[in-house]
């Protein structure tokens, strides 16, 4: 056997046994739906924080906070995250500012649990994928190690007929092996990456989230 010759990726990935080929298809998939879902959250997180600028820009320039409110009820793109969050609120807010009977209090928590409701609903949308890349960087080396630790024992099997065994019989069922390692590493480290970069990304959003609500309820407050 030409040693050389037989060492390439495409060799080894052809020459391993059937559960190694199907641990490798397994990771080699897994890895694709990750990129797919890292590519959607860079512009989900991307799109947030240029929406939250725009927003909060438009909103602290102290204009009138019912043009404001018609200008994101008028607009043809439903509203996303703070203006979402702005919009669930003064909504319920003047909602029950036209029962006169109600108390300021009962106003101010209506629009409260209003603004919470639409802060959760983005918070889902933000998290969304992140435990898929959270499984897939945990998970995808065991699995990787799964393929490995079979070939390797196939490899030991084949060389039990063998009367002495020599690294150029040795080596290529172990390279085969290792193969499912280097595959499983290539879908971790991307997922664990990007998880903890978006994780950071969302942490941040909704720390700007609940700071708006804090803030705007203090301003519906002094209006009431």
């Amino acid at each position: 056997m030409n040693v050389n010759s037989d060492m390439s990726i495409f060799t080894l990935i052809a020459g391993a046994s059937l559960p190694v080929q199907m641990v490798m298809l397994i990771l080699i998939i897994v890895s694709l739906f990750s990129w797919w879902y890292i590519f959607i959250k860079v512009a989900t997180i991307k799109r947030a924080e240029t929406d939250a600028d725009d927003f909060e820009n438009k909103f602290w320039m102290g204009g009138d906070l019912n043009k404001l409110y018609e200008g994101i009820a008028a607009a043809r793109r439903k509203p996303q995250g703070i203006a979402s969050i702005f919009e669930a609120g003064f909504k319920e807010y003047a909602r029950h500012k036209q029962q006169t009977r109600m108390d300021v209090s009962d106003v101010m928590e209506g629009a409260r649990r209003a603004m919470r409701a639409a802060y959760n609903r983005e918070m889902d949308d933000l998290d969304a994928h992140l435990p898929f890349l959270a499984s897939v960087g945990s998970v995808s080396p065991y699995i990787g190690l799964f393929g490995t630790v079979w070939g390797i024992m196939n490899a030991f099997r084949g060389l039990s007929n063998v009367a002495q065994a020599t690294l150029s019989q040795v080596a290529p069922g172990i390279a085969e092996a290792l193969v499912a390692t280097a595959i499983g590493l290539f879908a971790a480290i991307p997922a664990v990456i990007a998880y903890n970069r978006f994780a950071s990304s969302v942490d941040r959003l909704s720390v700007r989230y609940e700071s708006f609500i804090e803030e705007f309820t203090n301003i519906l407050q002094r209006k009431s």
